[in-house]
C-alpha cells in the first residue's frame, strides 16, 4: 500500500475511508479507486461527459477517480461518483435526470460496489 502524499485533508480522509471499506467488505474496487486517487494531481484523470456518454448505458453507476468536465453532451441518465465536478458537468448530468455523488455517498449506497464501472 502506497503512502498518501496528498496535502488535502479531505482527500486523505477519502482515501483512508475507501481503503477501510475495501477491507471491511472484502471488495477490491474501493481499494483500486483509493490507489488511483493517491496519485499526484497531474496524474489523476479528467473525464469529459462525451466519454461517459459513449461508454455507459441508461441508469448505470460510474466512478471517476478524478474530475468530471462538462465538454460534450450526455443523453441518458447515469449516476456518477467523482472527486470533483465542473459546474457545467453537474448541470448537464442533472438536466438528463442523472445523479452526481461523492464517493462517501456511493459507498454508503452500494457497499459491495456491485455494477460500478470505473472510467478514467
Amino acid at each position: 500500500m502506497k503512502k498518501i502524499k496528498a496535502a488535502n485533508p479531505e482527500l486523505v480522509r477519502l482515501i483512508r475511508f475507501l481503503r477501510k471499506q475495501s477491507g471491511e467488505n472484502k471488495v477490491k474496487i474501493w481499494k483500486d479507486i483509493a490507489e488511483r486517487l493517491a496519485k499526484p494531481r497531474r496524474r489523476r484523470t479528467a473525464v469529459n461527459l462525451s466519454r461517459l456518454n459513449r461508454y455507459t448505458e441508461k441508469h448505470e453507476t460510474v466512478a471517476v477517480p478524478g474530475k468530471v468536465l462538462g465538454v460534450g453532451e450526455i443523453d441518458h441518465p447515469i449516476t456518477v461518483a467523482a472527486l470533483a465536478f465542473s459546474e457545467k458537468a453537474r448541470e448537464k448530468i442533472k438536466a438528463v435526470r442523472g445523479k452526481c455523488l461523492s464517493f462517501f455517498e456511493l459507498v454508503k449506497k452500494n457497499p459491495k460496489g456491485s455494477k460500478v464501472k470505473i472510467i478514467g
